[in-house]
């Protein structure tokens, strides 16, 4: 088959759940990895790709596309699959909750990550929003095991979703990261979440995901630190 797409990536980041995507959908395409610790994402030939800088960006013919739930959409839409079609009853929730994954959750792991982006470089003001975002990511994820329990065929359901692997790459690097700092996260306390990360673990495409970016046998219900074959996860 002819491959149309390349994934620019950096192990075990964003790009993560767009290769989950790939994979599933059996669609041959190629990677570049964008070298974090060499500073590859502000190379000038990266920014051509994405101004912003971040990681991932998926080629295509039709051009590059940044911002993950964009590419995770617009892959769903023309390939016909892992989401709700347009006139489907559930695609208004699948929307919802995919946009509330990106916008919010997965926006407050950055802040959890990284706060000296948003809290400078003032100690206490870190820890303040470390501790504030934790309290949310909690809210977060409570409400989304409570929507999980509903066995909507957005998440938790049959066929699987883009939901539903965005999700576990996010329950991952909660339980991981930063390094010293996961002692809030519990798998245990979002009982249906758990269930979903566990059975999503061992299809097929995971597992190729698992070979490509050193993941570990169980990436999602036991994580462990990357061990990539080539660049860094941090």
């Amino acid at each position: 088959m002819t491959i149309t797409y390349r994934l620019y990536y950096a192990p075990d980041n964003a790009s993560l759940i767009v290769r989950l995507a790939l994979e599933e959908l059996a669609i041959p395409y190629d990677t570049t990895l964008v070298d974090r610790a060499a500073g590859g994402q502000s190379a000038p030939d990266y920014l051509a790709l994405n101004p912003h800088g971040l990681i991932p960006t998926l080629d295509t013919p039709h051009g590059p596309i940044f911002e993950t739930g964009a590419i995770l959409l617009w892959l769903a839409d023309t390939h016909g699959a892992l989401a709700p079609a347009p006139t489907d009853p559930d695609r208004a929730a699948f929307l919802k909750w995919l946009f509330f994954t990106s916008n919010t959750l997965h926006a407050n792991l950055r802040m959890l990550f990284y706060p000296a982006k948003y809290a400078g470089s003032y100690p206490a003001a870190q820890a303040a929003l470390r501790a504030r975002t934790k309290a949310n990511l909690d809210t977060h994820l409570a409400r989304l095991d409570e929507f999980a329990a509903t066995c909507a065929p957005v998440l938790n359901g049959i066929p699987l979703t883009m939901l539903d692997l965005y999700v576990c790459a996010c329950l991952r690097w909660m339980a991981i990261y930063p390094e010293g700092e996961t002692a809030w996260f519990s798998l245990g306390r979002t009982p249906h979440l758990a269930r979903l990360a566990a059975r999503i673990e061992e299809r097929d495409s995971v597992k190729r995901a698992i070979r490509a970016e050193g993941l570990g046998p169980t990436p999602f219900t036991a994580p462990s630190i990357a061990t990539p074959g080539e660049g860094s996860a941090t």
